[in-house]
């Protein structure tokens, strides 16, 4: 890998990935690929815009004309794609965009990874970001998610994911395009949208809002720290390994309700409490979201053996550094 093209690389995951690649593989040349969309914001790549070895591009990953002529240009070695509509609730309310992003867009991806590289296919590689939601829900029983199980998407936007893969996986086979997958838990960390449960808690927490969780908040999450979904990729991409699919989960299951008291805990213990002003008190249940799966939970056996990794935050671990980092962010920014 020396000139890589990260796609959704303003948004949350992708952004840390390129901070993690900037450190670690200061080398590289990174162009960076993001439709600036409202999960897309330019504010995440504060500090990044003036490293020589990355370039923002605006653009969108459905004109593959326009995809094709970055590849060429930048001599593009390696596709991570990190670009995706990813909030459950959008997909309900309205799955089209889901649609064309992550399914349409994965195609117009490999069409044109395989119209660049397929005279000259040594030392390629097309790596797609997906989530375990693909698999579906598990019962409390069930053990956790391995990479033979089957897909059973319970949302639009899982379902969309779920296609991305299969996609994927047929290039692989049919055009012998050199791909991977990851398939990972719920991330969290620095520069995540506030529509999401982790930051959208810590923001409420922070501005004594009611914070709504959904049902009984006895749904289940593997989560997992954005640096250590990070680690992983970078392990998987630099392995060797093609056509292949690993899961990545953090290793800390917790149901919703716990993970969310976590928090207020935090919060409280960083800025102090008076008498009644307790942030779990804040806590609402609301009615439940259409097809909500109970429990998800990642068999990380494959990746540990295949690259020797494993997550090096704890759920506890992890938290604390993400309520520090949201409260020095929302401090500058005027929030609290």
């Amino acid at each position: 890998m020396k000139n890589v093209l990260i796609t959704g690389g303003a948004g949350f995951i992708g952004s840390n990935f390129i901070r993690f690649l900037l450190t670690h593989r200061p080398a590289l040349n990174i162009t960076n690929l993001d439709a600036l969309t409202y999960a897309g914001n330019l504010k995440n790549l504060d500090g990044i815009q003036e490293k020589k070895s990355h370039t923002f591009i605006q653009g969108n990953i459905c004109d593959r004309k326009f995809v094709e002529r970055i590849i060429k240009e930048h001599e593009i070695d390696t596709i991570v794609n990190f670009a995706a509509e990813t909030h459950v609730d959008r997909s309900i309310k309205d799955p089209a965009p889901f649609i064309k992003t992550n399914i349409m867009g994965v195609y117009t991806l490999l069409e044109a990874a395989r119209s660049c590289w397929m005279d000259d296919i040594d030392n390629k590689l097309f790596h797609q970001i997906s989530t375990d939601e693909v698999y579906g829900s598990l019962s409390p029983a069930d053990p956790p998610f391995s990479e033979t199980d089957p897909y059973k998407p319970s949302s639009p936007y899982s379902a969309s994911k779920a296609s991305a893969d299969h996609l994927v996986r047929s290039y692989s086979r049919t055009f012998n395009l050199p791909t991977t997958i990851s398939i990972c838990s719920n991330n969290y960390g620095p520069y995540q949208h506030t529509e999401k449960l982790i930051p959208m808690t810590i923001q409420k927490c922070f501005r004594r809002e009611r914070i709504p969780i959904y049902g009984d908040g006895l749904q289940i999450r593997d989560w997992i720290y954005v640096a250590d979904h990070c680690k992983a990729v970078l392990s998987i991409i630099e392995s060797g390994i093609k056509n292949d699919t690993f899961n990545i989960g953090g290793n800390s299951e917790v149901p919703n309700i716990r993970m969310v008291n976590v928090i207020c805990s935090l919060i409280d213990d960083l800025t102090g409490v008076t008498a009644g002003t307790k942030s779990a008190d804040l806590i609402t249940f609301v009615d439940d979201r259409p097809g909500h799966d109970r429990r998800y939970a990642i068999n990380n056996a494959k990746i540990n053996q295949a690259v020797d990794w494993s997550p090096a935050e704890n759920l506890q671990s992890g938290l604390e550094k993400t309520v520090k980092w949201y409260y020095e962010k929302f401090k500058m920014d005027g929030i609290i």
